[in-house]
């Protein structure tokens, strides 16, 4: 009888890594440092030493492990092949395949977006739904979608990569992809800031955030709550391109919820009150009901999807 499983979050810094009991109950988490030295050679290997210390720790034979479910930032096929992660140094190779030799355990892989939302609609702000849409907002914006209880990753792992979708095709600034006028460039944190400082410059109306010599998301939200209104136009346009994309993303998907996770997120109710406004305004007539929530699990988030990944093998 398998009783555990274990999930794994692949990140720049830190791989989060947790083990569960097959139903989802979290038993034990812990972290191991991302070495990223010579092209992350070293990474998987980590992981595999730091598991087998806790598994021989807590008493657990692998015959009692059901799988391990691991996310990865890169885009990854649904064979376990990741398609370079630029933020680990590595080429296209089969992590899957590479992490069973070393566990001697069932792995799969995938996207680190996608696993959160998995994560979410497991444990988290998309309980109880089998239809999901995941929208991440940090320095980035990353995305996925669930549906019928499955992530549609597509044939390269790109699937959900709502961040890329071009909103504005005069925008002159090149996003971090290459492109221009992409969603992140708008709905990130980062992207939150460039229009603060836009129209920080193009208006004359007096504001808290003139005395900020770097302002961010943050303080932008901050004071939007306390009615300053210049940082309540910025999150007005901010919400009016965001809310406008997930109207556009709703009639392909017919999603029941867009769970709202990422930093940005902790602005809190404020944030999907204004994002619901614009999301209605242009909604088409048969997807005007979507809910919105919030994320709950933060970091854990991964980690929980992994696990949720896992439960496929039953």
């Amino acid at each position: 009888m398998k009783k555990y499983s274990l999930g794994i979050d692949i990140g720049g810094t830190a791989v989060k890594l947790g083990l569960f009991t097959v139903e989802g109950e979290l038993l034990k988490k812990w972290e191991v440092e991302t070495r990223k030295i010579e092209n992350g050679k070293y990474i998987l290997e980590d992981v595999s030493k730091s598991v087998n210390k806790v598994l021989g720790e807590c008493n657990i034979n692998k015959e009692e492990v059901l799988g391990v479910g691991v996310g990865v930032p890169g885009p990854v096929k649904t064979d376990g092949t990741v398609l370079g992660c630029v933020n680990l140094g590595w080429p296209v190779f089969n992590v899957s395949t590479e992490l069973e030799k070393l566990l001697n355990l069932s792995v799969k892989v995938a996207n680190d977006a996608n696993i959160a939302a998995l994560g979410e609609m497991f444990k988290g702000g998309g309980k109880g739904y089998d239809n999901m849409i995941m929208i991440t907002l940090g320095t980035g914006v990353g995305g996925a979608v669930i549906i019928d209880g499955k992530v549609i990753a597509g044939s390269n792992g790109a699937g959900g990569e709502i961040g890329h979708i071009n909103v504005n095709p005069h925008e002159s600034i090149k996003c971090n992809c290459g492109r221009k006028g992409c969603l992140e460039q708008y709905a990130s944190a980062t992207g939150i800031a460039r229009l603060a400082m836009e129209i920080l410059n193009k208006e004359s109306t007096d504001s808290k955030l003139r005395d900020i010599e770097v302002v961010t998301a943050k303080e932008v939200f901050d004071f939007a709550k306390e009615k300053d209104e210049l940082a309540i136009k910025i999150i007005d346009k901010f919400s009016s391109i965001l809310g406008r994309a997930l109207s556009n993303i709703a009639c392909i998907c017919d999603s029941q919820v867009f769970v709202i996770g990422g930093g940005v997120s902790k602005a809190g109710d404020v944030l999907l009150e204004d994002i619901k406004k614009y999301y209605k305004l242009n909604a088409f007539y048969a997807t005007e009901d979507i809910e919105f929530k919030l994320a709950t699990l933060g970091n854990d988030a991964g980690i929980y999807g992994g696990a949720k990944l896992v439960r496929e093998l039953l």
